[in-house]
């Protein structure tokens, strides 16, 4: 098709978002879409239904029962572009008495031994992250 800008195709027929690599990747099974979901909030049941209604079957990690170590906290981080204190659920840490941090890495061991306080949910596609507050937030990201 002469004239044509790149990616017309995928337009036409509907997909825009594949004009993304990180999105036509997840949508050719290439990567996969993982969201950390607690199934007794609003916005983590909200946001995984909003997924499965774009036809994404994400991976579900239910963080309160597999909680993450160190290292995919750290990883989470980065993707999210947050600061650790920026992840973490500031009532549910003053109702469990914990102490408040004063480094990223007394923050990020507080949330490993205590995943109730990790800001919910948190959708990752590829090396990109966001929570879903609101949970529209995460469309940028998704196939």
């Amino acid at each position: 098709m002469p004239g044509r800008q790149k990616g017309y195709l995928w337009v036409a027929l509907g997909f825009p978002n594949l004009l993304k690599p990180h999105c036509l990747a997840a949508a050719i099974g290439i990567m996969t879409v993982t969201i950390y979901h607690n199934p007794r909030c609003t916005k983590s049941r909200e946001t995984l239904a909003r997924l499965k209604d774009q036809g994404i079957e994400p991976k579900v990690e239910l963080y309160l029962d597999n909680p993450p170590d160190v290292k995919t906290l750290k990883q989470l981080l980065k993707k999210l572009g947050l600061k650790p204190e920026q992840l973490v659920r500031k009532k549910d840490h003053k109702a469990l008495g914990l102490p408040v941090a004063t480094t990223d890495a007394e923050w990020i061991a507080q949330m490993a031994a205590n995943p109730k306080i990790i800001e919910r949910p948190i959708v990752v596609v590829g090396s990109q992250a966001r929570l879903g507050r609101p949970p529209e937030s995460v469309d940028e990201i998704l196939p």
